[in-house]
């Protein structure tokens, strides 16, 4: 943590500017989260500034005479540095450092850096340098003359930062080191699922935009005790838990990373390990913050990444969240979604109908049993309570008579 009082101390001003191509971009909106991130990662935003081009400029990002305006707003508000909207490239990012005259730094270098400040398990500060080194490696020959100026704050944090200075030769050995490293940690995975499927577990994944409130849920219903904070990637390490639901059957809740719009390809190939939790559920659990006047955009967002990550053909239920934040009568509808349910995970309100949907999930994916078995065969019934749902049971003369819901893959082992 004194890494981010010592951020609070020398308090970065930023600017933060966008290039506007057409006139469908929501940029505003765009530079309103660019704003969230760059609080996040401790920094102050000073002004924001929008320039309408017919494209980006692929030597500056801004036209010269934006960058002019940018260098005076600089020179009035004490500016410390510029953020970008896109991600630049090497080329630009040096010719606007020199242009401007002051640290430059885009999107993906802040979410990078946060990242970086909430990696704390071994699997997710691997992650998080795998994604820093690939995206610095290509940037290593427009960093080079600026790296004396950067200095400490935002966009320079984190196990990534250690390994700037030396060749890309040695940069990409350590990539290789570690993607080695996280290979070990998914064949560790899988061999947890592989457990999962021998127990006939279920598993939900809960993904939605970065700040819905799926670190809430999780720990509404399981006790989990996450970090859950009003900030964007409040939590960035995946945690599974146990749910049992109010019928004794069980469920396993993954608590996957915050989605965003203009998610770094870095980050998705370096925390595919991780968001592949949700390719392997059997339920997605989507939260979206029903508060939130962008909701539709970042259900889009949410959407298009599973896709980019090949998630599909998986039973999704949207669950609209910080419903008790919502004034007026706002129609909250989810086409994409087999259920829907509206609840507040802060205070409980309607949890109890996510979880009657849940049971209803599970039970549709088992069969139903009804039968006698003699009283040898009584190690049968416990098999049902393990990983089936077992209704009623009657001790008579012939035996123990049984109806139950038992997993498919179990039927036949029970009749």
């Amino acid at each position: 943590m004194a890494e981010l009082y010592e951020l609070k101390e020398a308090e970065e001003r930023v600017i933060l500017i966008a290039v506007r191509t057409c006139e469908e971009d929501d940029t505003e909106a765009c530079l309103e989260e660019l704003e969230e991130l760059v609080k996040t990662a401790g920094a102050v935003t000073v002004d924001k500034m929008i320039q309408n081009r017919e494209r980006i400029h692929p030597g500056t990002y801004l036209g010269k005479g934006k960058i002019e305006e940018v260098r005076e707003r600089l020179w009035e508000l004490g500016g410390t540095g510029v953020v970008c909207d896109d991600e630049l490239s090497p080329a630009q990012l040096k010719n606007l450092e020199d242009a401007l005259d002051t640290k430059v730094m885009d999107r993906t270098m802040v979410i990078l850096d946060i990242f970086a400040a909430r990696a704390n398990t071994r699997e997710g500060k691997i992650q998080v340098e795998l994604a820093q080194l690939k995206y610095r490696a290509a940037r290593l020959v427009g960093l080079r003359n600026s790296l004396s100026r950067l200095g400490g704050g935002i966009g320079t944090r984190g196990p990534g930062e250690k390994k700037l200075e030396i060749d890309r030769r040695l940069i990409h050995d350590r990539i290789s080191q570690l993607k080695e490293e996280l290979k070990d940690v998914e064949r560790h995975r899988e061999v947890q699922r592989q457990q999962r499927e021998k127990a006939h577990t279920q598993v939900a994944a809960i993904v939605g935009y970065t700040n819905a409130g799926k670190s809430t849920l999780l720990n509404y219903l399981t006790d989990a005790g996450i970090l859950a904070e009003d900030k964007l990637f409040a939590t960035l390490d995946p945690t599974t838990r146990n749910l049992e639901l109010p019928s004794g059957q069980q469920i396993l809740l993954t608590d996957t990373v915050g989605f965003i719009r203009k998610l770094p390809h870095h980050l998705i190939e370096a925390f595919k390990s991780t968001l592949e939790e949700a390719r392997y559920s059997d339920i997605i659990l989507h939260v979206v913050d029903a508060s939130n006047p962008q909701m539709d955009m970042q259900m889009h967002i949410v959407y298009e990444t599973l896709k980019q990550l090949q998630v599909t053909d998986k039973i999704i239920v949207t669950v609209f969240n910080k419903m008790d934040q919502l004034d007026s009568d706002v129609i909250l509808k989810d086409l994409s979604a087999d259920y829907q349910v509206k609840i507040s995970a802060r205070t409980g309100e309607n949890v109890d109908s996510l979880l009657d949907t849940l049971e209803e999930i599970l039970r549709n994916q088992k069969i139903y049993l009804e039968k006698t078995y003699s009283y040898q065969e009584a190690g049968k019934i416990q098999q049902i309570r393990k990983y089936g749902e077992l209704l009623s049971e009657e001790y008579t003369q012939d035996g123990i008579a049984v109806t139950a819901y038992v997993p498919a893959e179990l039927y036949g082992q029970l009749v």
